[in-house]
């Protein structure tokens, strides 16, 4: 098996705090009590992802938070403010919903998995913010909602990540209501994979996490970004993509590994090739 990082190191970059343990990032927002995406905190989980997709010491990355909440979505004081600028704040509030949208689209390309990990409440972006990752594990205290409708503001932009997670009906009673929902009404919309009692979130989640970095990165990588791409194709195009991408995982080294290991009834030595 290619090598994982054992060594465990621990950084408080900002606004965001960063673990790296047997090919696990743990990336943690630390801005209580809100976490709330400024644009600040949006700036360093943009550059922790960046740098994570080109690690090789990273084969799964955590998107964790400090505090009771998860993330309270954008920061609304902050762009308050900003309607004392000469255009209202216009020119900010594109800045923001352009910034926030990158690094939603920078974790779905990411070609490592990623997995939140969600114990209290992700509310607006913050909902978003773990739509937008690949799974998502949640305590039993955690809930959601996209409340914008409640103070005249749509939640436009995490409709597009909420919507491409749960069926049309559930998200629009998200979006219509505003209303919050609980872990076990999250799981069953398809928002979260797990629902665990919260003295058990972090050992779960790493658990699950270690069993994703034990799989080959290069098999990973390739499967995560076929997934995303076929999602917006129709159905005799993403067969006919999906089908070249299996062409060319057979041709890579781990998949002759991985099957000729299977036939042999031994371990896979991933090499990442």
């Amino acid at each position: 098996m290619a090598e994982i990082a054992v060594l465990k190191t621990n950084v408080q970059s900002g606004p965001v705090m960063r673990s790296l343990e047997n090919g696990i990032l743990r990336l943690t927002l630390a801005c209580p009590p809100a976490n709330a995406l400024s644009l600040a905190l949006i700036a360093a989980l943009e550059e922790e992802f960046g740098q994570a997709s080109t690690d090789p010491a990273v084969r799964v990355v955590v998107l964790a938070a400090s505090g009771k909440l998860f993330c309270a979505g954008h920061d609304l004081k902050e762009m308050t403010a900003h309607r004392a600028d000469p255009d209202r704040g216009r020119a900010f509030f594109e800045r923001a919903m352009g910034s926030c949208s990158a690094l939603m689209q920078t974790i779905v390309r990411n070609p490592k998995p990623v997995i939140a990990e969600v114990d209290g409440l992700a509310t607006a972006a913050g909902c978003q913010l773990v739509a937008s990752c690949d799974l998502a594990v949640a305590s039993d205290a955690a809930a959601f909602c996209t409340p914008g409708v409640n103070i005249g503001l749509f939640c436009s932009t995490p409709m597009v990540a909420l919507s491409r997670n749960v069926s049309r009906k559930h998200a629009m009673e998200m979006l219509l209501t505003g209303e919050t929902i609980d872990a076990p009404t999250a799981r069953e919309f398809g928002l979260v994979n797990r629902v665990v009692p919260r003295e058990y979130l972090a050992q779960a989640v790493m658990k699950y996490a270690g069993t994703i970095a034990s799989k080959s990165p290069l098999i990973l990588k390739t499967g995560k970004e076929a997934f995303y791409r076929q999602a917006e194709m129709g159905l005799s195009e993403a067969y006919e993509y999906a089908s070249q991408v299996m062409v060319e995982n057979m041709m890579a080294r781990d998949a002759q590994e991985g099957i000729g290991a299977f036939i042999e009834r031994r371990s896979p030595q991933w090499t990442g090739n």
